[in-house]
């Protein structure tokens, strides 16, 4: 049998870091990644033969679980009907549909490959449509590895503990201004857009202030900005119809990924046909994908939005609750504080030797990620099966396959793992 480490050396040989995205590493937790070998459910299993209970869900993605029967089916007669064909087809306006018709503000949709590919494009209409350069976006939030929203992102360039990215030149962030989020900023007639995440997702979870993003649109509004929602984490996780129904906000521009791929690589963007009109080959502002509406994921998508009725959304978002009630008081029987946000299914851990309130912005978040805390829980969290992302400013996916039983053996271990982390050296 072949191990983790074995399969680890392997990649370190031949893919930079041993991994295709860092916030797959090991780096801000130590130790070696498990190599997954296949996913059921709830569950997902190395190459040592070993399964865990999987609250990464490939950082969302899998709202269904891993390898849903239906979903695989689909797949199956899909990928023998042809994989790719550079043409139209009809599974990318069938789900191009489903989305329209779910999002009462979104009105046309062009598919592309990735969540970055979708606000890049999304930033470039807004601006084509305004003919202004400057776009603002929030500390701590990440829209993707594009240059110029590279700065000051959460999730993976926060665990790595850098400001952006070497290679990102002056030139490239000079039109990108930074604000603290749940503080609205007073705009000019520079700013083409406002980037918001609708619920801030990529440094751990801060829910937004109750008028946050209402007062956002009445700012853009005042000087003739966009407002963009990237939804590439909340839609159509969130709720049946993601952040606008979730918060009555009406972006004039939406980006989407991972749900709407039912586990394959796709991303989204749309908005009003006014604003679509921009978009070549009718308008002037230019965007393209060879692999744009695949076949495959159009089909993976469609299959898992069809299954996900508001009932199950309303099932999850309670179960949901109810276990960040109990995680909380796991974490607190072992001496430690902690605080659980939750909005809808999106489950947020920060963890600290004291009490605390939930954090608004990033530098408050930033402050509970890094304190040391989350390394050791993490690594007891595994060494009973339960599989957190490798990094604390991620937040727990649970999926509609995670059963009662799953949730009560993750707090069984979370306790566990928690006096861990309350004995653990600091420094360490």
């Amino acid at each position: 049998m072949s191990t983790n480490q074995e399969w680890f050396d392997r990649a370190l040989a031949v893919i930079p870091g041993g991994v295709d995205s860092p916030v797959r590493s090991f780096r801000s937790v130590g130790g070696t990644p498990y190599t997954v070998v296949s996913g059921s459910g709830a569950y997902v299993t190395d190459v040592e033969g070993r399964t865990y209970i999987d609250y990464v869900q490939s950082y969302g993605a899998s709202l269904l679980g891993h390898a849903h029967p239906a979903v695989v089916r689909r797949l199956r007669q899909a990928a023998g009907e042809g994989t790719t064909f550079g043409a139209p087809t009809p599974g990318e306006v069938l789900l191009a549909e489903m989305m329209t018709e779910r999002v009462p503000g979104l009105e046309q949709v062009r598919l592309v490959s990735s969540g970055t590919e979708a606000v890049m494009s999304a930033v470039r209409v807004a601006r084509g449509v305004t003919s202004r350069n400057k776009i603002l976006k929030f500390d701590g939030c990440y829209h993707g590895h594009s240059d110029a929203l590279l700065v000051a992102g959460g999730s993976g360039v926060a665990q790595l503990g850098l400001p952006g990215s070497a290679g990102v030149t002056a030139g490239a962030v000079a039109d990108t201004l930074v604000a603290p989020y749940n503080v609205v900023p007073t705009l000019d007639e520079t700013v083409a857009a406002v980037l918001v995440e609708p619920v801030a997702a990529n440094m751990n979870l801060v829910a937004p202030h109750p008028e946050f993003l209402a007062q956002l649109r009445v700012e853009c509004d005042r000087v003739g900005a966009l407002l963009i929602f990237d939804e590439v984490i909340t839609g159509f996780r969130l709720g049946y119809a993601g952040a606008e129904e979730y918060f009555g906000v009406t972006p004039d521009l939406y980006c989407f990924g991972k749900v709407i791929g039912g586990g394959l690589p796709v991303g989204a963007f749309g908005g009003s046909r006014e604003v679509l009109s921009y978009l070549a080959p009718a308008g002037p502002v230019y965007q393209a994908g060879t692999l744009s509406g695949n076949p495959l994921a159009t089909a993976a998508g469609a299959e898992v939005l069809g299954l996900v009725t508001q009932d199950d959304y309303a099932l999850l978002s309670a179960r949901v609750a109810h276990f960040a009630t109990q995680l909380d008081a796991a974490v607190r029987s072992a001496g430690l504080f902690a605080r659980v946000p939750v909005r809808g299914p999106l489950l947020g851990l920060y963890l600290s030797r004291e009490e605390f309130d939930d954090p608004e912005n990033f530098d408050q978040a930033r402050r509970l990620c890094d304190n040391g805390l989350y390394r050791p829980f993490f690594h007891a969290m595994l060494d009973q099966g339960i599989a957190l992302a490798p990094g604390a400013y991620e937040i727990i996916f649970v999926s509609l396959a995670h059963s009662d039983a799953d949730l009560a053996r993750t707090v069984e271990a979370a306790m566990h793992a928690a006096h861990v982390a309350a004995g653990a050296d600091p420094l360490s």
